[in-house]
């Protein structure tokens, strides 16, 4: 059972990961504001989540919605791999392995744990490239606690090129 059930747990992640390459950005976090939030009550209506191929941030959300999929529960090693290929520069996935194996931890949380939940904004770009806050929320729903990412893509590619820890924004 295990075996068919990897196997059919990583063929919908494939094809999952096949139409992020054209994000829906199904996070709440990344409209940045045009939409109503994940946490809405039933008689505020539905969530509501739009993206855009071309938006460097949706992509970066697109890319933590998967990747905390991939990287909760019983973690598919498969899957977050695949993931890493789509979403990062090859130079950035070498510098991250190499971070990874001088800390002991992941370097797209970094953190060795999976979040409980997430969040993306846009912050700046310049220079070429655009840079996103990811807010990783963690422990209980009654008491969360947060850690912050700067994370930075090319404006060409729009795929991640550097992921830095950030300090919480100021009213945060």
């Amino acid at each position: 059972m295990r075996v068919t059930r990897t196997t059919w747990r990583s063929g919908v992640a494939l094809a999952l990961l096949a139409m992020l390459t054209v994000p829906a950005a199904a996070f709440a976090a990344a409209s940045g504001g045009r939409g109503p939030s994940a946490g809405q009550t039933a008689t505020e209506g539905p969530p509501v989540h739009e993206g855009s191929p071309s938006s460097a941030a949706d992509r970066v959300a697109a890319f933590y919605g998967a990747y905390v999929d991939a990287r909760t529960g019983t973690p598919d090693t498969a899957l977050s791999d695949a993931l890493r290929s789509h979403f990062l520069t090859k130079e950035f996935r070498e510098r991250l392995a190499a971070w990874e194996r001088q800390h002991d931890t992941d370097g797209v949380f970094r953190a060795q744990n999976t979040p409980r939940g997430w969040r993306v904004s846009y912050d700046n770009s310049g220079a070429g490239h655009a840079w996103t806050q990811v807010r990783l929320t963690w422990g209980d729903e009654k008491k969360p606690t947060y850690t912050y990412l700067s994370v930075q893509s090319d404006l060409s590619t729009r795929l991640i090129s550097d992921i830095k820890e950030a300090e919480a924004p100021a009213g945060e």
